[in-house]
């Protein structure tokens, strides 16, 4: 019975596949073109395993985003009808555009890439900011009762905490919107005066240097400095995924590789973290360090006696806050002034070992309430037609996230504790270098989460990381002691410098971007050349007698072979 059943993902694949097997004999796979059941020639490298075609593809003369095969035989067939969101950049060019003439159409198409990615960027960057304003907004008059019961004085008013929200929506808006048409503006601008073919190589690149400033719009006062390193971290990816297809410098790029460099990486991410939240809080948000407190499971003045204690900051003030905190929990002790480990402090009359556990526990439901909305949320936006088709495997494969997610953060904050405990009980000390050990082994706990995530986790860990090491070399004098001067806007250029990679890899590059990305880009910027850009650097394509499949036989055989179902 299993193998009468074919979907037609698996029948298109079995299709291309064939395609791919006759003309590869003839033509080495990295230049071969062939025609793909649509009116688009592609290169053999854009087909995934999925049977994916990695660019836009023309479909009834519109163009639309990347999809499966399988999808795209069924709107050519009229089975589906193309979503009006889906549609990206204008009307197709005809020949002439490839030569970089320009005509009345061509200006036309250009004028409504550049308005279509200012709107479409506008609308994502008011929504993801409106998006978090609302929910902090939602949380202050959660917590209004308690607040007004305070006798602390309220810094904002409701109202005045709403304006400042419209405020912020509106910024980002118009920077990203600002964006993403400047971006396209720039880019079109430099192929009709340079040329379409000539500039293709290196109009991206600075189109998005160019746009970079747009981060300015988001408020001249607001450093974004954790987010232009991680968007930078990001383009390093891209751009280390380029040089590993080079055949000049790939050998150099190899070590990038590695399987488990991601690992390693939040490793490195934990050291600086994690040291500079006991010792150097001031070099992490504030947002970052009550995100650890939270999760660390230690009152305030336990951190700053460990601090203390590593620092030799003689009297111990902190103690006394500890003893008070032990007491309001139940617990009556006396911290000895002279110890030299700070146990006692972490975990009171508690052993170690029994603490970790104990602690494991506690960490994992204070983890739920952290990943449900990660992805239940997700799961109701992207996914909610499948909900209602079969809701069952999607609402399993987020569970399933939820508990692996929640294990692996609980796993982080309870190792982080033991690592230290059983270094500070090995040597008998309580120094610096000794906690900065001691926190490098906790990043081996986002092995529990999936492949996928831990890059992930760990680019976003690295750039906080980069940000509180530079902090730290600041503030010990070391850029005054070579004389040297940071930019005043370091974000700004940082950013600048992202964009632009990004925006070459994604004009030049495409392969090296994950599909989910790529949809995103094409959805918001379009494209600049219809269905040539992405071969505006080739000469026109023309494929092996041998390798052409015509749209007809293609819908044939899948009439055919779909008999089965």
């Amino acid at each position: 019975m299993e193998g009468n059943v074919r979907s037609e993902d698996s029948i298109t694949e079995e299709v291309v596949e064939e395609v791919i097997r006759i003309d590869q004999h003839e033509r080495d796979k990295k230049n071969v073109i062939v025609p793909l059941l649509l009116n688009k020639m592609v290169h053999s490298k854009d087909i995934g395993q999925n049977s994916l075609v990695s660019g836009p593809v023309l479909v009834n003369g519109r163009m639309i985003q990347s999809r499966s095969a399988a999808a795209l035989a069924k709107l050519t067939n009229g089975i589906e009808k193309i979503s009006m969101f889906e549609t990206i950049g204008g009307p197709p060019k005809d020949d002439c555009s490839i030569s970089g003439q320009d005509d009345g159409r061509n200006s036309w198409r250009a004028i409504e890439r550049c308005v279509a990615a200012s709107v479409k960027g506008f609308v994502i960057g008011a929504g993801l900011r409106g998006g978090l304003s609302l929910f902090g907004i939602l949380t202050r008059l959660r917590r209004k009762s308690s607040v007004s019961k305070s006798p602390v004085k309220i810094g904002k008013t409701n109202n005045q905490a709403l304006l400042a929200a419209l405020r912020e929506t509106l910024r980002y808006g118009l920077f990203l919107g600002t964006f993403a048409g400047g971006f396209c503006t720039v880019e079109e601008t430099i192929a009709a005066l340079g040329g379409s073919r000539r500039t293709a190589r290196w109009r991206s690149l600075v189109a998005g240097a160019i746009v970079g400033p747009s981060l300015l719009l988001t408020g001249h006062k607001v450093r974004h400095t954790s987010m232009a390193i991680y968007i930078l971290l990001r383009a390093a990816v891209l751009a280390a995924r380029c040089g590993l297809k080079s055949e000049r410098v790939g050998w150099l790029c190899k070590p990038l590789s590695w399987k488990h460099g991601d690992t390693f990486l939040m490793c490195l991410s934990s050291c600086q973290i994690l040291t500079a939240w006991i010792l150097k809080p001031s070099s992490l948000p504030k947002s970052y360090v009550s995100f650890l407190n939270k999760h660390g499971g230690k009152d305030a003045s336990i951190i700053k006696g460990i601090n203390q204690l590593a620092f030799n900051t003689k009297p111990f003030t902190a103690l006394k806050g500890i003893e008070e905190h032990y007491r309001s929990s139940g617990l009556d002790i006396k911290l000895n002034p002279e110890m030299s480990i700070p146990c006692t402090m972490i975990h009171g009359t508690q052993g170690c070992t029994p603490h970790f556990f104990s602690f494991l526990v506690q960490a994992y439901l204070r983890s739920l309430p952290v990943y449900v909305p990660v992805y239940l949320v997700p799961a109701l936006l992207v996914h909610r037609q499948g909900l209602f088709a079969r809701p069952s495997p999607i609402l399993w494969k987020s569970v399933l996230g939820i508990v692996r997610s929640s294990l692996f953060l609980s796993v982080y904050t309870s190792s982080a504790w033991a690592w230290t405990c059983f270094l500070f009980r090995s040597t008998g000390i309580c120094k610096p270098p000794l906690i900065a050990t001691a926190t490098f082994p906790v990043g081996l706990a986002v092995m529990i989460e999936k492949k996928s995530r831990r890059m992930e986790l760990a680019l976003y860990c690295f750039a906080r990381a980069i940000e509180s090491f530079a902090i730290c070399v600041t503030e010990w004098g070391v850029l005054e002691r070579y004389n040297l001067t940071p930019p005043k806007r370091i974000d700004v250029f940082l950013f600048s410098a992202a964009t632009a990679i990004i925006m070459h890899c994604y004009a030049q590059e495409r392969d090296v971007f994950r599909s989910k990305y790529l949809n995103v880009l094409d959805w918001v910027f379009g494209l600049p050349d219809g269905a040539t850009k992405y071969t505006s650097h080739l000469n026109p394509p023309s494929a092996s007698p041998d390798a052409e499949i015509s749209l007809p036989k293609a819908k044939a055989l899948l009439e055919v072979t779909s008999g089965s179902y």
